[in-house]
């Protein structure tokens, strides 16, 4: 892969769908132009303990997605476009700010569309930039863009959604979707080596956390994914969070199957799964998860530092 420059912008590779659309010229799969576009920035309390701690994640919210989750919980941002257009020098600021005003990290959700203005913003923003990066992504990733995050991303923290991939296909519009996320996970934990906490805080370092959400009617699809990690991961090298927070969002109701949210048994099937595996470092959530207010607002908090 090329260096992420400006420049590759006009010929877009920088997620697995390689659409090498002229985004200068037209929007890619993302929804997005070569402006980067944002609808948050502010610290945020609804992360892993290891990232939010008590001070929070300094999150930035990044406008379009390279997925079409149609159950997605931010849509207004991921699908619909909402966000206001910033300037690497804008976003370096945004970055400062957010250090400034107490968060444990640095955390840059769906950033991947946007990497030549963000790679640009970190830059402008070293060395007073001093605490870890955290890129928070859907795992939908092409390892060479992995690999040219090395130097300036601390912590991963990807999705793992599905194994199947009728299921990838039907409800992320990603028939490849685990294959290639799979990969991009590898090439993660081969980067950031394994997790590194504080030992008085808890507060991540370095390292990998993968997310799972649990689907309604698709514990065994879950359980698929967790005998993948069993076989394929390094022991030790990642921690695991697993999601129960599942709520029919945006076009859920197109889908029937998963137009409701999880039982508690499907939920601990999977749990109960992962503790027989032995893959017990890491996160689960009280049932009591699944709620809409785990939502942020997306008002443009934050983004006139």
């Amino acid at each position: 892969m090329e260096p992420i420059t400006y420049q590759t912008y006009r010929n877009c590779t920088l997620c697995p769908r390689m659409c090498r659309v002229d985004r200068t010229r037209t929007p890619g799969f993302c929804g997005c132009r070569d402006q980067l576009t944002a609808a948050r920035a502010a610290l945020h309390q609804w992360e892993e303990p290891c990232i939010s701690g008590t001070s929070g994640s300094g999150t930035v919210f990044f406008t379009g997605c390279t997925l079409r989750c149609c159950f997605c919980q931010n849509f207004s941002i991921s699908q619909e476009g909402f966000g206001r257009e910033l300037s690497a020098s804008q976003l370096a600021r945004i970055f400062l700010s957010l250090q400034d005003k107490g968060a444990h990290n640095l955390n840059l959700v769906t950033p991947s569309h946007f990497l030549p203005h963000i790679l640009d913003a970190l830059s402008q923003a070293r060395p007073a930039l001093t605490i870890p990066v955290v890129y928070n992504c859907g795992g939908y990733e092409r390892p060479e863009t992995i690999d040219a995050l090395a130097g300036y991303v601390d912590i991963y923290l990807p999705d793992l959604k599905y194994f199947r991939s009728d299921y990838s296909r039907e409800y992320s519009q990603a028939k490849d979707y685990f294959q290639k996320a799979s990969q991009a996970i590898l090439r993660m934990i081969r980067q950031a080596g394994p997790p590194i906490l504080e030992p008085e805080s808890g507060l991540m370092k370095k390292g990998v956390i993968i997310r799972h959400m649990v689907l309604p009617g698709a514990k065994e699809d879950s359980v698929k994914l967790l005998h993948w990690m069993k076989e394929s991961l390094p022991p030790g090298g990642y921690l695991l969070s697993l999601l129960s927070q599942y709520t029919p969002f945006y076009h859920a109701e197109s889908h029937p199957k998963i137009n409701r949210r999880i039982t508690s048994y499907e939920y601990r099937k999977v749990v109960d799964e992962a503790i027989r595996l032995g893959l017990t470092h890491g996160f689960m959530q009280e049932k009591s998860s699944a709620k809409e207010e785990y939502t942020p607002p997306f008002n443009l908090e934050g983004l006139d530092a």
